[in-house]
């Protein structure tokens, strides 16, 4: 089943975005900030220690998805700063780009949220987001051995995943 159109897992995967190795980092967060995944492909530099940047992209995240909803200039009625949002609620963001990566975002109804860290002059990845959670729904949900809100520890999951990733870069 596909949650974000169709009916199963698209045969054909999303074209490819731009050239070279451009895929950095992935990072799936549940809705209460547990990081389920991280994946690096092609980080260049690591500067802090796993948990630190867990919870500083889960920070990064959260405030941007509040200071978006914040400025939304369609709705009258503003909620404060830092209140949490539920999925679809208010105005989102989808990616943002800085001279060295660009940071790709998707938020699903139940709140899983999907990072990819790529190069800066990577093109729209909507859709590759899109097929990730699919992947993730297919693989991981799906699987009567996972117990939500744990780690991803599947190898079908995983092994689809990277495959995937080495695809669109």
């Amino acid at each position: 089943m596909q949650f974000f159109g169709g009916t199963e897992i698209s045969p054909s995967l999303p074209a490819s975005t731009a050239s070279g190795n451009n895929r950095h980092m992935m990072y799936v967060f549940n809705r209460n900030g547990v990081c389920l995944l991280y994946r690096e492909w092609n980080r260049p530099l690591h500067t802090l220690n796993q948990q630190q940047d867990h919870k500083l992209m889960f920070g990064l995240l959260f405030s941007l998805k509040s200071l978006t909803a914040k400025m939304d200039p369609t709705t009258p009625d503003k909620a404060n700063l830092g209140v949490p949002q539920l999925p679809g609620q208010g105005c989102s963001f989808h990616s943002f780009r800085t001279n060295t990566y660009k940071l790709t975002f998707m938020e699903s109804p139940s709140g899983i949220k999907i990072i990819l860290v790529t190069h800066p002059r990577t093109g729209d990845l909507r859709e590759s987001l899109k097929y990730i959670y699919n992947l993730y729904v297919e693989y991981v949900v799906k699987n009567p051995l996972y117990t939500p809100g744990t780690p991803i520890r599947c190898e079908l999951f995983n092994t689809t995943l990277d495959q995937y990733v080495r695809s669109i870069s």
